[in-house]
C-alpha cells in the first residue's frame, strides 16, 4: 500500500477547513468512506473515494444558491493566476454579477464567471490574439 504524498494530504485538510467540517465529521467520513481514522492512513484509492464524498455531502455546496466548492476554489485559483486581488475580483463581480463576494454567487453565474475568468487568462498569454 502506498501512502499518500504531502500535496494531496494538504488538499484534503484544505478542503475540511472549506466544509467547516468538526474534526469528529470529518474522522466519521473517513472511517465511513475509506475505513481509517486519520488522512495520513489513505492510499489513492481512498483518497479518490474520500474526494469523491466531500464532493457528494450537503456541506460541498458554499451556500444555498448551489455554488459548490470545486467552483469557489478554481474561481480563486484563476483569481490567483490572474494576479489579481481582492478588491479587483470585488469589482469585477459588482460590476458584471451584481455581487460583492464569491460566495454570493450562484452555481450558474459561477460557471459563467469560471468561463469569464478563463477568457481574460487566455486573452493575456503571450501570442493570443485578441478578438
Amino acid at each position: 500500500m502506498t501512502l499518500l504524498d504531502h500535496k494531496k494530504l494538504a488538499v484534503i485538510h484544505i478542503v475540511k477547513r472549506e466544509l467547516n467540517l468538526s474534526d469528529q465529521e470529518y474522522r466519521d467520513m473517513l472511517g465511513q468512506v475509506a475505513g481509517v481514522r486519520s488522512a495520513r492512513d489513505l492510499d489513492e484509492k481512498g483518497f479518490r473515494r474520500l474526494m469523491n464524498a466531500f464532493t457528494r455531502s450537503s456541506q460541498y455546496q458554499v451556500n444555498p444558491y448551489g455554488l459548490t466548492l470545486r467552483q469557489k476554489l478554481f474561481i480563486d485559483h484563476l483569481v490567483a493566476d490572474l494576479a489579481w486581488d481582492q478588491s479587483h475580483l470585488h469589482n469585477f463581480l459588482n460590476k458584471y454579477y451584481k455581487k460583492s463576494r464569491v460566495k454570493e454567487l450562484s452555481k450558474k453565474e459561477a460557471s459563467k464567471v469560471i468561463i469569464a475568468l478563463q477568457k481574460i487568462l487566455h486573452s493575456q498569454q503571450p501570442g493570443s490574439r485578441r478578438d
